[in-house]
């Protein structure tokens, strides 16, 4: 490809990313050309860059560059001017007009030259800035491909076999496409290219902190290793950004690419797990990265007012493929239709109003993904026996951390050195080590290669608004071994150590709350007037609590025996704390008379049991004999 006023061909980028400046546009980095030093990225140039570049190309009219100031035409504005465009900016000779344009095409051929393009199986192909790039070729990034998306659901779909590697990749993409719609929409918003970086770097990085087997590690194992801290993986997540450009020395990377530093890094920060610091009282705004006249960037990524954000429409549509599930939410047409109004003085990113229909169907999305597969019993029961194989190899396992401090699995989070060099690979490490001292946790992942199961005994959940709430969640077990039936024939006593109870909470992503009621919608009529809609506006089919609560019980003894008497002892524990009749298949073939009963759950808040006893009746031939293992 030839230059417009060059014999020459374009230089290629450099190895490192950065563009040559071709021969036939003026130095953008010349050392002794008067005005701001003009980076290689374009993308990243202000007002007076722009204005810098339009003097060295021979454009020098004050008041065209004072239009140019004036109109806020940034380095990422000028790569989509067209000519009809010049001629309003006030260049008005068309040999003028080409000749700018001529050199704005050079430019968007370099920027589109240094851009790297990745195949992604969901999205296709994504480009990627070379500041992405960077971030992504680090150990701490990297360390992304050795951990398992769904976790313990890989046991039970053979495709979940993606990682957090390439759903950071998509967020990251996906976070660029909806900021840039909104910027090409409505550039009195003034989306500077530095806000377009960091809100996909923000996407790219936003879980960095998730530990082996993802949701399992920060839900179920750390609070029972480490019940007096509080970790979550945003919070891993923004400890781990930190270290990845402090280890890496990409600070002076970012500047080149026109970031400022010490904003944008708390930006990104902020993006990822809300406001770092507790706001000041009577304050209006809590955050430090960006005004408020920008709050609508803290939307995309991790949406903390509604849940509608690019991390759900990414794992939505990944999760679907590599599940076999179909995936029913088009994000595509929401970006077509978000816009961002005036909220209670506030900056959202707003929807128009037919769309309504089609987010309550993505929460409902949402819900059928977690009860088909993120919440499948033998999935769930497979997470537990990792967690506890990793509870009793703890003390054994050793990580060395920075300075050549060791650490164990559960107190890697307090050192990055070591939890980067944490993954799934753990597993592993623990099912091939001949270490006597592992010899618990290895049998029981011994038992997970085998299929070996703790076996599910059946599904139960509080009648109506009725909760358990989290810190009575440890008595569950115990509870459940002291509601041994005395009118049936039970040869085995069970502990509460044989018994697991799971408390699954389903929701629409905000307890139970309706997201939709925090979400704004705009009329074709008036795109800018913000308007809520409520749910008997939509349809009288819609559900009309979002939030309930499912009670899981296994047996870690899978003899027959054991089995049968859990089953008999779940079924009257259901009886006595007035629970829904059980859902399992044994439990069906019981045939077992529910009746209401006034007995709430934990009525005096320790667990205790009330007077009134109902009588367990069992009928059928599994009455006096052991049931058979429910099949996994």
């Amino acid at each position: 490809m030839q230059g417009a006023d060059s014999d020459q061909p374009f230089k290629r980028p450099r190895r490192d990313g950065s563009p040559r400046t071709p021969p036939n546009i003026p130095s953008a980095a010349a050392e002794s050309s008067p005005g701001p030093k003009l980076h290689r990225d374009h993308q990243t140039w202000g007002p007076e860059q722009v204005c810098c570049f339009l003097k060295r190309s021979g454009f020098s009219d004050p008041g065209l560059l004072e239009r140019f100031r004036g109109n806020k035409i940034t380095g990422s504005i000028l790569l989509h001017l067209n000519e009809s465009d010049l001629e309003s900016l006030g260049i008005s000779t068309l040999g003028d007009r080409k000749k700018l344009h001529n050199y704005i095409q050079q430019l968007k051929e370099i920027h589109v030259d240094a851009m790297k393009v990745i195949n992604d199986p969901i999205h296709g192909h994504i480009e990627l800035h070379p500041l992405l790039i960077r971030i992504i070729d680090t150990p701490q990034f990297q360390r992304l491909r050795y951990i398992k998306q769904l976790g313990g659901s890989y046991y039970i779909f053979p495709g979940a076999s993606h990682n957090r590697f390439e759903h950071s990749l998509g967020v990251g993409y996906l976070a660029g496409c909806l900021v840039r719609a909104l910027r090409e929409k409505q550039p009195e918003l003034q989306i500077s290219e530095r806000d377009v970086l960091c809100v996909q770097i923000a996407g790219l990085c936003h879980d960095l902190g998730h530990g082996p087997f993802s949701h399992m590690f920060d839900g179920r194992f750390i609070p029972l290793a480490r019940p007096d801290v509080e970790w979550t993986h945003e919070q891993g997540s923004v400890k781990m950004f930190e270290h990845l450009v402090n280890s890496n020395g990409l600070k002076a990377v970012m500047e080149h690419y026109g970031l400022i530093p010490e904003e944008d890094i708390c930006f990104i920060k902020e993006q990822i797990t809300g406001p770092l610091e507790s706001p000041i009282k009577d304050s209006l705004w809590p955050y430090k990265g960006r005004p408020k006249e920008k709050s609508f960037l803290y939307e995309i990524v991790a949406n903390k007012r509604n849940g509608i954000d690019v991390d759900k429409w990414d794992y939505f549509a990944r999760d679907c493929h590599h599940l076999g599930i179909q995936n029913n939410f088009d994000y595509q047409r929401f970006i077509k239709f978000a816009r961002v109004c005036e909220v209670d003085d506030r900056k959202r990113i707003c929807t128009r109003d037919k769309e309504v229909g089609n987010l309550y169907d993505m929460f409902h999305t949402r819900t059928s993904l977690h009860r088909r597969a993120y919440q499948h019993k033998v999935g769930n029961i497979i997470d537990t026996m990792i967690t506890d194989a990793f509870l009793k190899a703890d003390p054994y396992i050793e990580i060395v951390g920075a300075e050549g401090k060791k650490y164990h699995i559960s107190t890697a989070i307090d050192d990055m050195d070591a939890f980067t060099k944490l993954t799934d690979n753990i597993f592993l490490e623990i099912l091939y080590s001949s270490d006597p001292k592992l010899d618990a946790a290895r049998e029981i992942l011994k038992k997970i290669e085998c299929r070996n199961l703790y076996k599910y005994v059946g599904e139960t959940k509080p009648k109506g608004t009725t909760k358990i709430e989290k810190e009575n969640y440890k008595r569950l077990p115990e509870d459940l071994a002291g509601s041994k039936p005395t009118d049936i024939l039970i040869e085995t006593e069970l502990k509460a150590e044989d018994f697991i109870v799971d408390v699954i909470n389903m929701d629409y992503g905000m307890e139970d709350k309706n997201p939709i009621d925090h979400v704004r919608f705009y009329c074709k009529s008036d795109l800018s007037k913000a308007v809520r809609i409520t749910k008997d506006q939509v349809s009288e089919l819609l559900p009309e609590r979002f939030a309930e609560q499912l009670i899981r019980v296994y047996c870690k003894k899978t003899d027959e025996k054991s089995l049968f008497a859990a089953h008999q002892y779940f079924v009257h524990w259901c009886l006595i704390r007035n629970f829904t009749k059980p859902q399992g298949k044994i439990l069906l073939c019981l045939n077992v008379e529910f009746s209401p009963g006034p007995c709430p759950v934990f009525p005096d808040g320790r667990g205790t049991r009330t007077q009134t006893t109902p009588r367990l009746q069992s009928r059928g031939r599994l009455r006096h004999a052991p049931a058979t293992a429910h099949h996994q």
